[in-house]
């Protein structure tokens, strides 16, 4: 079947997902429709926020579908007057079989590792959080049960000890859209061989998992290693945000969210969560070691490089990070 011919329904509502959309019309696929999350309301001021894929859509005169319900009738009869060949699902939600099963060429996902390692909704996160050295993106087909369905396509990525969760997202929603085209292209010219993730697993041994992330998840145990602190941190920066409390003699208590930090020596004698700070510097003991604190937010204020945060704030009395 020629490009043009072949008719692609796209699925998908944040930043990530644009990537992956762009690239496919700025290489002249056939997108019959884009199916994206509702406007919903955000900030203070509850004004309707617009998806990014929306926006992109609207910018290309894309055909739109924003469903609250992904099993209303309407919904279904309208997504199948659209006679998709495939859909494409890239950071979108859970499909119900019956929107899944309806294109002739099945439907696909690109994932945010390499499954069936981390399974779940914070795969970036979670591959940072835990140490890892590599992790990648798989395009895969959708099947009953969520992120096992059979591989079609893989890529490896380095993880860097500088990555954070926001640079290795925006490296791999640019990988991940080349991995995309890659995928329809092999489909529409039959070439794609699929693998089943159980002959996979066998060679991997344990699975990780990566589910959503919540606030309570964020607290930092500083009675852990120095370099799992470290991990940590950044892998849940800059959002949601690792966070601590410290607090003085005096009861006083400051609220933080840690983006940054760097690992240093330190006495071996200190107890974790000791809080070590001088005129431009800010430390905090872990098990094994000290964090040196570059970049932080104080509840209510902006977030800033430590510096900034001292000369504007006298931190009096003796202050200890709490433990978990």
């Amino acid at each position: 079947m020629a490009k043009n011919e072949f008719r692609i329904v796209f699925m998908g509502t944040p930043d990530f997902a644009v990537a992956s959309l762009r690239k496919l019309v700025l290489n002249n696929f056939n997108i019959v429709g884009v199916i994206t999350s509702p406007d919903k309301p955000a900030g203070r001021g509850k004004k309707m926020r617009v998806p990014a894929v929306k926006q992109y859509a609207i910018e290309n005169g894309l055909n739109i579908l924003q469903p609250v319900n992904l099993k209303d009738p309407a919904f279904v009869s309208e997504l199948k007057s659209l006679g998709a060949d495939l859909q494409i699902v890239v950071a979108f939600r859970m499909l119900p079989r019956i929107v899944w099963d309806m294109p002739p060429k099945g439907t696909f996902n690109l994932h945010a590792s390499l499954l069936p390692q981390y399974r779940g909704a914070a795969p970036i996160n979670h591959a940072i959080i835990n140490g890892e050295t590599k992790t990648g993106l798989t395009t895969f087909l959708l099947d009953k049960e969520i992120d096992t369905g059979r591989i079609i396509k893989q890529i490896e990525i380095d993880i860097r000890e500088e990555d954070n969760a926001a640079s290795l997202h925006d490296r791999m929603m640019e990988i991940g859209g080349e991995l995309v085209l890659e995928t329809v292209n092999g489909i529409i010219k039959g070439t794609i061989t699929t693998i089943a993730q159980d002959n996979k697993i066998s060679d991997i041994g344990k699975l990780k998992p990566a589910p959503k992330i919540f606030k309570n998840d964020c607290r930092i145990n500083w009675d852990d290693t120095c370099e799992n602190v470290f991990n940590f941190i950044r892998g849940l920066s800059p959002y949601p945000a690792a966070f601590t409390v410290l607090e003085n003699d005096n009861g006083s208590t400051l609220n933080l969210k840690v983006f940054k930090t760097t690992k240093e020596a330190c006495d071996e004698k200190l107890v974790p969560g000791s809080v070590i700070y001088e005129k431009d510097t800010l430390r905090i003991a872990c098990n094994n070691g000290c964090l040196k604190v570059e970049e932080l937010q104080l509840t209510g204020k902006k977030r800033m490089a430590t510096t900034d945060f001292l000369r504007g704030i006298r931190l009096g009395g003796n202050y200890k990070a709490a433990l978990v």
